[in-house]
């Protein structure tokens, strides 16, 4: 029974974590995003946020909801504030495409998110952190 269940394997969607200038405060930002870099829209997408620190502390459990992000498009997650870099940052993301649901979690691992860590993300024509 339990070996009956098909679990579907996510690919290529990612979450980013990108540093970006803001006009309004004239400062750089840490922004996350959800990529699809799929041929299909993903539908009734859910995303849970958390971050955890070894030493007990946690942040603020944050939930976000987008009705479909269309195929190869990114959108915007949340703000991310370098108080939280030390901490493990989880990004639960759970989608439908068609009838099937899929469901992954990114990890950012404590004091990963840095420029040195930088790679060239995908859709954004930019560079940052890519959680796969």
């Amino acid at each position: 029974m339990k070996k009956d269940i098909i679990i579907p394997v996510v690919k290529d969607v990612y979450v980013a974590i990108v540093k970006e200038w803001n006009d309004d405060f004239s400062s750089n930002d840490w922004n996350s995003y959800i990529i699809n870099n799929t041929r299909e829209p993903l539908e009734t997408c859910m995303i849970m946020t958390r971050g955890k620190h070894k030493d007990g502390r946690k942040t603020s459990t944050m939930r976000h909801a987008f009705k479909v992000i269309k195929a190869r498009s990114y959108e915007k997650i949340e703000l991310m504030m370098e108080e939280v870099f030390p901490f493990e940052n989880e990004f639960i993301v759970s989608y439908f495409k068609g009838d099937t649901l899929y469901d992954k979690t990114f990890i950012a691992n404590p004091n990963s998110i840095s420029e040195s860590n930088f790679k060239d993300i995908p859709l954004m024509d930019q560079e940052g952190i890519l959680l796969d």
